[in-house]
């Protein structure tokens, strides 16, 4: 557990009021997704470049940045940030598994960004940066756990250090505030953070 829960900012009942329209694609960000979809939670620090990544890919049926990992239900953007939820920002990524398997998913996922960092990514630091994959189903964290082994493995030879990334069952993601959605389609200069190792994950 990242927090004690009796230490954690107690939150609100009722969750942050969006429109839930994706700024790029114009689908709903909120359920129900369409039948046969899959959807998987990933955090590789900051969100805003994160989920740029992933909407860009065919397969994708559509993004959302949010809040999982912690214990503050509903929480904002400033609780987030001060490290007494628990939370991690992430990314949803709701999939066409017939068009994007979840290999391919991970190995973008894996590449994108220093999964060796701990509490932070790079010059952001603090537990709501940290790397994490929550999944969705069993066969969704054994394959994660998977791909994690396979690429430690190629960062080992690399010289590199030990993978931190938090793997666990998806428990609730909460949406982020609307500015926070889509934040590189409505601010191309905004700052993005991803970095990753070079190393490349021989998986998808």
């Amino acid at each position: 557990m990242i927090i004690d829960p009796a230490e954690a900012l107690p939150g609100r009942d009722k969750p942050i009021r969006i429109s839930a329209v994706h700024a790029v694609s114009g689908r709903s960000m909120a359920p129900p997704f369409p039948e046969g979809h899959g959807e998987i939670v990933l955090g590789l620090g900051c969100f805003w470049g994160a989920e740029r990544l992933f909407w860009q890919l065919p397969g994708v049926h559509v993004t959302a940045v949010g809040y999982a990992g912690g214990v503050t239900p509903n929480p904002t953007y400033e609780e987030t940030c001060t490290g007494r939820t628990g939370h991690a920002e992430v990314v949803q990524v709701i999939y066409d598994p017939h068009e994007i398997d979840l290999d391919t998913l991970l190995r973008v996922f894996w590449e994108a960004h220093d999964p060796t960092q701990g509490m932070r990514q790079g010059n952001d630091v603090g537990s709501q940066y940290r790397s994490a994959i929550y999944a969705s189903d069993d066969s969704q964290l054994a394959t994660a756990k998977r791909s994690r082994d396979v690429y430690q493995d190629s960062l080992t030879q690399a010289g590199r250090g030990q993978i931190t990334t938090e793997i666990a069952p998806l428990k609730t993601f909460y949406l982020a505030e609307e500015y926070h959605q889509q934040y590189l389609h409505k601010n191309p200069g905004g700052y993005c953070g991803l970095k990753g190792t070079g190393v490349s994950c021989p998986i998808g």
